[in-house]
């Protein structure tokens, strides 16, 4: 049965490729960030292949326009059956390099974006008795290391607010389902918000060594949207393969 998918992060990465591959079978999606040529090439692309779609450029730390999203999904096609938390940043630096601008922006993004989504999405699911939430972490959200502690404790915050987020969802009527997707090194431009020469090139020298497609968690974004809804994934941990930490 179609869907109506709410992406954000959607200009490149898991978020691009998920809409593309959600589109191709047949859900309705409505994608969002803050490059307004991208999403509108998106969903050119997606329209001109006989797919459903619409988009707003949208800051995902503004919590207004995170509801203006949920309406425009509303507007358009009526429900919000999902809704992809994907926006975010991926710092790196020793705590004694005091980065606190990017220190504020993670938080911002990675943590508050992801409740802002949840604020907008959850009501309108718990109206219609079913939704899904799915929400981009990292495997730095189960591990952490000297000079990706902020970004960690970012992914940590996603996994426990989830995890809250679960429970209180199982308890409403109907079948409102929350999942967890922690990726590895994929290929995305997530290390380019590093924003830290001093850790750049090794970051760099990870991803061309491990990271394979983003399409491989946007597949497994799709295998979770269509388990049946008396089930759920609840939280997964994908990495290539061949990707060592």
């Amino acid at each position: 049965m179609s869907k109506v998918v709410v992406i954000t992060g959607a200009s490149s990465g898991f978020g691009q490729a998920a809409a593309r591959l959600l589109a191709q079978r047949g859900n309705k999606v409505v994608v969002a960030a803050r490059r307004e040529s991208r999403l509108q090439a998106l969903v050119d692309e997606i329209r001109g292949s006989g797919g459903e779609a619409a988009y707003a450029v949208v800051d995902m730390t503004d919590s207004a326009q995170v509801e203006g999203l949920a309406q425009l999904a509303i507007d358009t096609f009526g429900a919000i059956d999902v809704w992809v938390n994907n926006a975010g940043v991926m710092p790196q630096g020793m705590f004694l390099e005091r980065q606190i601008d990017n220190w504020d922006a993670a938080i911002d993004l990675n943590v508050k974006g992801v409740l802002y989504g949840i604020a907008a999405a959850l009501p309108r699911m718990a109206e219609q008795k079913s939704g899904h939430i799915i929400n981009i972490a990292s495997v730095a959200g189960v591990m952490a290391h000297a000079g990706t502690g902020v970004y960690s404790a970012t992914k940590w915050a996603v996994r426990a607010i989830s995890e809250a987020l679960r429970e209180e969802a199982a308890q409403l009527d109907g079948n409102i389902r929350v999942t967890i997707m922690s990726p590895g090194a994929f290929e995305t431009e997530l290390a380019s918000s590093v924003n830290n020469p001093n850790f750049q090139a090794g970051v760099d020298a990870f991803y061309e060594q491990f990271a394979v497609p983003a399409e491989r968690v946007a597949a497994t974004i799709v295998q979770a949207i269509e388990l049946p809804e008396d089930s759920s994934w609840n939280e997964v941990i994908i990495r290539p393969t061949k990707q060592v930490l």
